[in-house]
């Protein structure tokens, strides 16, 4: 039964995505991936924040459905991947370099952050 609860949180984590990104795109004026950014950033704070949670505040199976689940299908490492690859293709290297390695840095020291706030709610 776990597993469907974690199918069904994916999906609905992959339309989060898509409908957040469709909005951000909407507004964004360039040709910048503002939206993959967005979506990879704060999912992974949120990650950070629901794995600091789990235990004292949230029991193991919400980290499933909510980190593995939600935030695995709201991610996506690859389209990140595949954006990068675009703008160095355009020869666009201050914004390639930034995407790819900006989005790992700042991924990092999110997750991190979120970590910490979790760990001192329940600490």
């Amino acid at each position: 039964m776990m597993v469907l609860f974690i199918a069904l949180a994916g999906g609905v984590g992959a339309v989060a995505r898509l409908v957040l990104d469709g909005v951000l795109r909407s507004r964004a004026s360039g040709r910048y991936p503002v939206g993959t950014v967005v979506i990879n950033l704060s999912g992974s704070l949120l990650l950070g924040l629901v794995v600091g949670l789990t235990g004292a505040l949230l029991p193991e199976a919400a980290r499933l459905v909510l980190g593995t689940g939600f935030l695995g299908g709201y991610t996506t490492f690859s389209t990140a991947a595949v954006e990068t690859v675009r703008l160095a293709d355009d020869r666009r290297w201050p914004a390639a370099w930034a995407h790819g390695l900006g989005m790992l840095v700042a991924g990092v020291g999110l997750a991190a952050l979120g970590l910490g706030v979790g760990l001192a709610l329940v600490g």
